[in-house]
Order: C-alpha cells, then sequence, then structure tokens
C-alpha cells in the first residue's frame, strides 16, 4: 500500500480534487448539546464531490454504549458505499471553526485501525478550506460502490477490562481529551445521564490542545511534543487515549503519531462507558461520588 501524508494542506487538496484514485470525505460531527447536525450542514455547503461519513452510523449499533467500533464487515460496506476501495487515497475533514478539528482524527484513526493506512487529514478542515476562499457546493456527488477489503487491528482499542485492570496494575498511561471542566467534575457531560469526571490515574489533555489557537491549524511536532511533555505523559512508554465517548480522544491519536509513536489504542467506549460501568469508587472528581 502506498504511502501518503497524514496532514495535507487547502493548497494540496484543491490542486487534486476528482483524481481519479482520491475520494474527499466530509467526518464533520457535533456534540449533541451544541444544537448542530453536521449532515444538514454537509447538505448545505462542502467540498465539491466529497462525501459524508456519519460518525452516528458506522458504529456497532447493538451496543449501548456510544460510537463503539462497527464489526469489520460493517466497516467493509460503509465505506465500500462511499466510493472507497483498497487502493483509494481517503481525504477526511470536519468543519469545526471553534477549534480547527474534532471529528477527522476519529475517522482517520477508524480506516487505520481497519488496515487502511492511505488516509490523511484536511489540515484546517472546512473552516480554513472556506477562509482560503475554495469551491464549495451544495451538489450531492455520486459515486459507485467499491470493494473494501479491511483487516482489524486489535491493538488499537483498549476495552473496559483494560481500563479497569491499569488501576491496579498501571501498565500504560491514559489520556483524556475532553475539555478540562469535564474532566475536573465541574461542567456538565453533554449527554444528561453521563455526570462529569475522570477515571482515576488519568491525565487531561484537551483535544484542542492540538491546535495552535490562532491559526486553528494542527502544531508544529516541536509544539506537540511540548505538549504531551508539559502534561507528564512519556511517549516512549505505553499510553492509551480516551474522552467522552471516543472521537475526541482520536485527535490525541494523531499528534502522537506526528511525533513518531503509533501505537497509540483508543479507549473506545471512554468515559461514558466507563461510568456507565464502574463503581462510584472508580471515579474521580465525579458529583456522584
Amino acid at each position: 500500500m502506498n504511502r501518503v501524508a497524514s496532514i495535507v494542506s487547502v493548497k494540496w487538496l484543491n490542486t487534486r480534487l476528482f483524481s481519479p484514485n482520491l475520494r474527499v470525505i466530509d467526518a464533520s460531527w457535533h456534540l449533541p448539546n451544541t444544537g448542530r447536525n453536521a449532515r444538514e450542514e454537509y447538505v448545505s455547503k462542502h467540498i465539491p464531490d466529497a462525501q459524508f461519513f456519519d460518525i452516528d452510523e458506522c458504529i456497532d449499533k447493538d451496543s449501548p454504549y456510544i460510537h463503539m467500533m462497527p464489526s469489520t464487515k460493517e466497516f467493509e460496506d460503509y465505506v465500500g458505499k462511499l466510493g472507497i476501495n483498497n487502493h483509494t487515497h481517503v481525504v477526511v475533514y470536519d468543519n469545526n471553526e471553534k477549534f480547527g478539528t474534532l471529528s477527522a482524527p476519529r475517522v482517520w484513526w477508524a480506516f487505520r485501525a481497519f488496515g487502511h493506512t492511505m488516509v490523511s487529514i484536511l489540515d484546517g478542515g472546512f473552516p480554513k478550506w472556506c477562509q482560503e476562499h475554495k469551491p464549495t457546493t451544495s451538489k450531492l456527488a455520486t459515486c459507485s460502490p467499491e470493494k473494501f477489503t479491511a483487516a482489524f487491528n486489535s491493538s488499537m482499542v483498549k476495552y473496559f477490562d483494560d481500563i479497569k485492570e491499569n488501576l491496579s496494575k498501571k501498565q500504560f498511561q491514559l489520556m483524556d481529551a475532553r475539555p478540562p471542566g469535564r474532566f475536573m467534575g465541574t461542567d456538565p457531560e453533554p449527554r444528561p445521564s453521563i455526570k462529569p469526571g475522570h477515571i482515576p490515574g488519568s491525565v487531561n489533555i484537551p483535544f484542542f490542545s492540538i491546535m495552535d489557537p490562532d491559526s486553528k491549524l494542527l502544531k508544529e511536532k516541536d509544539g506537540l511534543q511540548k505538549m504531551f511533555t508539559e502534561a507528564g505523559i512519556h511517549l516512549d512508554k505505553p499510553v492509551v487515549a480516551s474522552c467522552g465517548s471516543g472521537v475526541s480522544a482520536c485527535c490525541l491519536v494523531l499528534a502522537a503519531h506526528l511525533c513518531g509513536n503509533d501505537n497509540v489504542p483508543v479507549y473506545d467506549g471512554a468515559w461514558t462507558e466507563w461510568f456507565m460501568r464502574s463503581k462510584p469508587e472508580e471515579r474521580e472528581a465525579c458529583p456522584e461520588k
């Protein structure tokens, strides 16, 4: 499989739109308490020829938890219908003008977890694309279904029992990508049934820390290294990423990847599953304790 850059610029993508082996994916997703509908926004305005990847659809629908990974067959079928095969270079973006990116890394990570490394993220996403006055459309793109064969890498995912065991064995560092208020239990979770707080021993690195606050572009490698170091995370030792439902955690996986560490799994159930399954004494800073 060909190697591609994990991050591409607006200029790079604009010169390659409609290339035969390239598929642009709008992976926009918004928290349930924002009042925004990513699919409706895509229908209204998107990069020409982009397909919409619904993070709320490409999941394990039998799970009681949010955004759990779909089966290999479900992932193959879903992305095949988007016109993606094993030779397609996938470029993912999202529409998050406040932070720069949020959900695109989740889809980038999912492709990699299912064995497809020909996937890149558009730096700055749709806001940067619009800021640079590149073409947009409301015309929905059509494509012919393709055959996609996945090879799931189970080492890229951690599960509830792994996290529970780590409370005592401390085999890996655990990063939490949620905003500080939710991590510290002072701000509400976006889902009313889930209270804020964090897994004991976890370290808070808000997902938006990977972006430059002014340009909304990804920080350079030195800036990302500094972010991890200041948080007390050592990338030369085992580390796992978590968040609220497995989406923003992938921002930290991306940052670690850009720093040279490709071995950071995601706790897919994240805080939502942990809150629902753990004992009260296994939650820090949680109002229900």
